[in-house]
């Protein structure tokens, strides 16, 4: 990278022109792309927005041929909005890091995308603009790239209620979802008994969530084939890999950009949809509201659960 300390602050344009090689490339640039976003590692910034500030520079390989007016021969500006969107849209994120990789991670899965600059600026955390910027050169993010081209999984989800717990069925059922070729993925509701309380509908979320995952732990301390995993990245490694899960709720529902309500049981109809299950198995309790994937209600005394 350049010294001059201009170039540091500068477009990344400009930081493109001064490191190019002999071999010359085509550059497609975004400026000063603003968008309100929650994101943000402090408690401060959750449940708020802030203006985030993008600016990014896309270095093409060399088109083949006449361009002829042709939209469909180059890489549209619109794929540079439309990465930072999908990204946005994905999750939320607390690390302008992680955004800034991500959204270059996808522009590289573009078919002529060579090298991208990408920067992403808070702009109301101070007096000035908080940053960061990053270049990634094509190849250097094969994996995520694949991931994102790869057929996505479509899961089976167990969601067993407090009794099913507690069911002697239960390690033949998870006999079952081991047998079964479709990847799993087992759910939980509350625990029965007391649990403490809070007048905070914030907190008492959070409080509801953590009694979820000690249920998931529980399970997974019965059955070493429950492993609790709490991140999509996470449970899309496992289901590609033939492990069955038991989903912890809380990092995936808090950092959501569109969060479920309700209880447990439309937490699960979320996750459902947001994975594109297949289908969601409720042993030993209700259909949740609104799920947009076929639910099947088995009591816990039904000879086959999972079939």
């Amino acid at each position: 990278m350049v010294s001059d300390i201009h170039l540091a602050f500068d477009h990344p344009e400009a930081r493109a022109a001064a490191t190019s090689t002999d071999v010359p490339h085509d550059r497609i640039s975004l400026r000063d792309h603003v968008v309100e976003v929650d994101i943000g590692a402090f408690q401060s910034e959750r449940g708020v927005t802030q203006r985030v500030g993008f600016n990014i520079v896309v270095e093409l390989t060399p088109l083949t041929g006449p361009i002829d007016d042709d939209v469909d021969r180059i890489l549209s500006y619109d794929r540079l909005t439309e990465a930072i969107r999908i990204e946005l849209d994905a999750e939320r994120m607390n690390l302008l890091e992680t955004l800034a990789e991500r959204i270059a991670d996808r522009i590289l899965t573009e078919p002529r995308a060579f090298r991208v600059f990408v920067r992403v600026e808070k702009l109301d955390r101070g007096s000035g603009a908080l940053g960061v910027e990053i270049v990634r050169t094509a190849g250097q993010t094969a994996d995520r790239a694949r991931e994102m081209t790869a057929p996505a999984p479509h899961p089976v989800v167990l969601h067993l209620s407090a009794e099913a717990l507690e069911h002697a069925d239960l390690g033949a059922w998870i006999d079952a979802l081991h047998a079964d070729p479709r990847p799993a993925i087992v759910t939980v509701g509350l625990p029965n008994g007391a649990r403490p309380t809070s007048a905070t509908k914030l907190t008492q979320r959070r409080i509801d969530l953590l009694a979820i995952e000690q249920n998931a732990w529980g399970l997974a301390g019965r059955d070493a084939r429950c492993v609790v995993r709490s991140t999509r990245t996470e449970l899309d490694w496992a289901m590609k890999n033939g492990h069955i899960s038991v989903w912890a709720p809380s990092k995936m529902v808090l950092d959501a950009v569109h969060r479920p309500t309700g209880g447990a049981l439309e937490l699960v109809a979320w996750m459902a949809d947001e994975l594109s299950a297949c289908e969601v198995i409720v042993v030993g309790g209700d259909a949740p509201h609104a799920c947009g994937v076929p639910v099947r209600l088995c009591p816990v005394d039904a000879p086959a659960v999972v079939a």
